[in-house]
């Protein structure tokens, strides 16, 4: 068992991290010690830099968002080898050339950023034809590193659409662009500083940086070893551990593959050692982890993305992802439930696992997560209620080292009663949770209050309500945290960039405009038709690609024609956002599930279409928000709580259609009955559901029934 005290931390953990949870990271590169040291600092300076723009000193959006670019793409290149596995140690001359010119097209915006403002969209110079060339296939060579061909390739395919539109046949047709019109227009805030580059420059930065500190303060180990405490022993029990860690830590972390490399290296050793086969421990890791893209309060990136472009505000998205985010966690378990019961798997030895009563009076390192969700609640902007969880999340790391006399040196539990020691847990608890709120209305009231004194009382200020939980914490674990965070957002960084010229490319085409009208099309036959395209469509856009990419691809092609359709703009959305986040586990490439089969040396493949039959509720879930968007929270509550519980027992019936054991093993014919009561019961409708109880009930009745008389 793992030992369950926070260590100091060394330098080297400090100036490098032992795990990076980008997703794609086979070509990240050995570096020397003073590049090591370097990047650190330059990996520090990038998110400091960001939060004090952030939440101090607003600088102009064009100048930001290049600042950001320009710095994430030197770091970016310094990181990430051109191909996987180099051998050469270090960064090579023609990287550090890429480095400077990466951050050289950053330094031209601004020196000539108001000559840019002034000429947008009108006019070029010589320069500006230059840089825009330059940065664009900067950002392509970026986007390729960090997240692979697959991006880069249709963004260069836009861009060849771009120069031949004048001869595409039918919709596709277009007047055709110059070169210098071309990357001039792309190279601005109208295509990679526009929408995808704003969100990343400000909402995922923190919020990854927010994760950060989560990290750092060993939030993630803990969950992980909670969830075995509470579930391990149970039947199939590190299988529900997993599940329940996702829903968890995807809360926290947000990526898929960050998921599965966090809590697989625990869970599906565990899951082998109980006797599930190697796909399928895979695949209940891969699909739990993915289920935390659509787990509240943090989202995935591509939820941030959403608010941005829909003006919907981020805490009405993520308390429609709530419902959802519920059915497909029931599935998950039910189908790790039914499992167990069909091969007859036991859980893992109450010895082996981490002490329950030591993990129960560490409840209070869940205080930052509690606090970042009153402060939405309360209406702080997503930056502040970022930052007071960042500062909360501090705190928890201190308290965790000031309390851990809880914990002998040996590591067992402590000999003190139940009773006494909830007693101190309460007390912890209370005190995060009053010093977040204090925290909020200092920001909130006091900081407005001194401005009129000067700069020097916000300051002030300011650095006793920051600077002093970061001595608490640690001044190595912050600088950790900070660099971690930098690390994290590069492959974001670079992802939101392309994505940024796919979008431009559209707006300068119309062809997203002409797509509308293909959907529009398709509707006027059949509205389902239309739907069932839209979400092929979403699912190819996100094979091989992170969430935020392929969501703001679909976004801007798909979700316009859906709202022309008459589809309220939340749910036309949330439909393409969920087709996007399951494209991580369907085949023919699926980056969570391959994943998780890399760390349990199984068939990808087969352990793709697995985590595809446990993830099948998800791919059902959006289109019965089309067809009722009661279960994205709108509409009366009566009706919302019926759709919520006849879809909660909808998905039982389809984890037991899909697993074949329903009180005791299935026959084919009543597997077919099941699914079609089960689509039934998660329609919302009256009517519906007393056809799938009509249906699905007998089955279970009946099958009650054979099981005694075997018992018999």
């Amino acid at each position: 068992m793992r030992s369950h005290k926070i260590e100091d931390d060394t330098i080297e953990e400090v100036i490098k991290p032992p795990m990076a949870d980008e997703e794609f990271s086979g070509n990240k590169r050995v570096l020397r010690r003073w590049e090591v040291i370097l990047l650190a600092v330059l990996c520090i300076g990038f998110t400091v830099f960001h939060l004090y723009v952030l939440n101090v000193y607003s600088l102009e959006p064009l100048l930001f968002r290049a600042i950001h670019v320009g710095w994430g793409g030197a770091l970016g290149f310094i990181l990430y080898a051109p191909v996987k596995r180099a051998a050469k140690v270090g960064v090579p001359w023609y990287d550090w050339l890429l480095v400077l010119a990466s951050i050289a097209c950053a330094v031209y915006i601004a020196i000539e950023l108001d000559g840019l403002l002034f000429r947008a969209g009108a006019q070029f110079t010589t320069g500006d034809v230059v840089v825009g060339f330059v940065g664009t296939m900067m950002v392509l060579e970026f986007a390729r590193r960090t997240s692979g061909l697959a991006l880069p390739i249709i963004a260069g395919l836009f861009i060849l659409y771009s120069f031949v539109g004048q001869w595409m046949p039918g919709v596709l047709e277009h007047k055709g662009f110059a070169p210098d019109r071309f990357f001039t227009y792309i190279y601005s805030e109208y295509g990679i500083f526009g929408v995808t580059t704003q969100v990343s420059s400000s909402y995922i930065i923190l919020f990854v940086t927010f994760a950060a500190f989560l990290q750092v303060s060993k939030v993630g180990d803990y969950i992980n070893d909670l969830c075995n405490a509470l579930f391990g022993w149970a039947r199939g029990g590190p299988a529900k551990a997993a599940v329940a860690s996702g829903i968890m830590f995807g809360s926290i972390s947000g990526s898929a593959v960050a998921n599965v490399v966090a809590s697989g290296m625990v869970t599906i050793p565990m899951m082998r050692k109980v006797g599930y086969d190697r796909p399928t421990a895979a695949a209940i890791e891969a699909t739990s982890s993915t289920g935390g893209q659509i787990t509240p309060p943090v989202l995935g990136a591509g939820a941030f993305l959403m608010a941005e472009i829909t003006g919907i505000p981020y805490a009405q998205i993520a308390l429609a992802a709530v419902i959802p985010a519920l059915l497909f966690y029931t599935a998950c378990w039910i189908h790790v439930d039914l499992h167990a019961i069909r091969l007859g798997l036991k859980g893992v030895s109450r010895s082996e696992l981490p002490p329950i009563k030591l993990m129960l009076t560490r409840l209070y390192l869940f205080s930052p997560l509690i606090v970042f969700i009153w402060a939405l609640l309360e209406g702080y902007s997503p930056f502040r209620a970022g930052g007071l969880g960042i500062v909360s999340a501090l705190f928890a790391g201190w308290l965790s080292r000031v309390f851990n006399d809880l914990t002998s040196a040996d590591g067992v539990e402590d000999p003190r009663s139940v009773p006494t020691v909830m007693a101190a847990l309460l007390m912890r608890f209370a005190a995060l949770a009053a010093a977040g709120v204090l925290l909020g209305a200092a920001f909130h009231y006091v900081v407005p209050a001194i401005k009129p004194f000067g700069q020097v009382a916000v300051w002030t200020l300011v650095a006793v309500l920051v600077v002093v939980p970061a001595a608490l914490f640690g001044w190595r674990r912050t600088l950790e945290a900070l660099n971690l965070a930098a690390r994290d957002t590069v492959q974001l960084v670079a992802v939101c960039a392309c994505a940024g010229i796919i979008v431009g490319v559209i707006a300068l085409t119309g062809i997203g405009g002409r797509f509308s009208e293909l959907i529009l099309g398709i509707a006027g036959a059949s509205q389902l038709a239309a739907m069932l395209f839209a979400a092929v469509v979403a699912l190819v856009l996100g094979m091989g690609m992170p969430t935020t990419a392929a969501y703001a691809i679909a976004a801007a092609v798909i979700a316009p024609g859906l709202t022309k359709i008459g589809i309220p703009v939340l749910v036309a959305h949330m439909f393409v956002f969920y087709f996007a986040v399951v494209s991580a586990i369907t085949p023919p490439v699926a980056l969570a599930s391959f994943a998780a089969a890399g760390m349990a040396q199984a068939d990808p493949w087969k352990t793709s279409w697995i985590a595809l039959k446990m993830g099948l509720a998800t791919f059902i879930v959006p289109f019965m928000f089309f067809y009722s968007p009661v279960l994205l929270m709108q509409g009366p509550w009566l009706g919302i709580v019926q759709a919520t519980v006849s879809a909660g027992i909808g998905v039982w019936f389809l984890a037991g259609s899909t697993e074949g054991w329903f009180g005791g093993r299935l026959a084919m014919p009543l597997r077919i009955l099941l699914f079609i009561a089960a689509l039934n019961l998660m329609h919302p409708g009256g009517v519906s559901d007393f056809i799938g109880l009509g249906i699905g009930l007998p089955i279970y009745l009946w099958q009650r029934l054979q099981l005694r008389k075997a018992a018999a």
